[in-house]
């Protein structure tokens, strides 16, 4: 199991060599692109401004085909726990959006109406938007699939990295990062720690997206 994962790590690294400039956000950074406009698998055009609730917003770079998020054999990938996650955000008034930015698979699985059936069988809640040129995503300097950056109320950086430590078994986690996250923004404890090491498939950028 541990060389598979080295493995899809490594294949996934590979992406990020020619993005080495893309920034590194810290807590305490405020929103970037904030007012950029994604449609959501609704229709509806929004930015993660309006997608953000009272309390903050939650925001996971994802997509369709990575087997970090989809799973695989003997994995069963992390978008399982996105529909508890995004009601544990409504519980406490933060937005929950989803983000797919692999422009370069928008034929191969991560197009719009892909995104749409992808939200519906796996019960997706909160939004699903398309990150046209993946500008969302170089803004905020996101590498991989998937990548979790948590906002407050004010817009600023609370938590980024990993949804928690075992992409493999959501009843095996031992550390859910993002959850404690969560539940310690929601009632102004402090965020301990605010930053994990995310890992997943590299986003699949495309050269000339812009």
């Amino acid at each position: 199991m541990f060389t598979r994962i080295a493995l899809l790590t490594t294949v996934a690294a590979i992406g990020l060599a020619a993005h080495d400039e893309l920034p590194e956000l810290r807590a305490g950074d405020p929103m970037p692109k904030a007012d950029v406009r994604m449609m959501d698998v609704s229709g509806k055009e929004l930015s993660l401004k309006v997608m953000a609730g009272k309390n903050g917003v939650l925001v996971i770079f994802s997509c369709n085909t990575c087997p970090f998020v989809v799973g695989s054999d003997g994995s069963e990938g992390w978008e399982g726990r996105y529909p508890g996650l995004a009601e544990l955000c409504r519980k406490n008034d933060i937005g929950f959006v989803l983000v797919n930015s692999n422009e370069a698979k928008r034929e191969a699985g991560d197009g719009f109406t892909d995104m749409q059936k992808h939200y519906t069988d796996k019960k997706y809640k909160g939004y699903y938007t398309v990150d046209k040129g993946h500008v969302v995503a170089d803004g905020f300097g996101a590498r991989t699939t998937p990548h979790v950056f948590l906002f407050n109320s004010e817009l600023r950086l609370a938590y980024k990295g990993a949804i928690d430590d075992n992409v493999d078994s959501a009843k095996d986690v031992k550390e859910p990062y993002l959850e404690k996250a969560i539940t310690a923004m929601a009632t102004g404890a402090n965020i301990d720690p605010n930053y994990t090491r995310n890992l997943g498939c590299s986003i699949k950028r495309t050269p000339h997206a812009h």
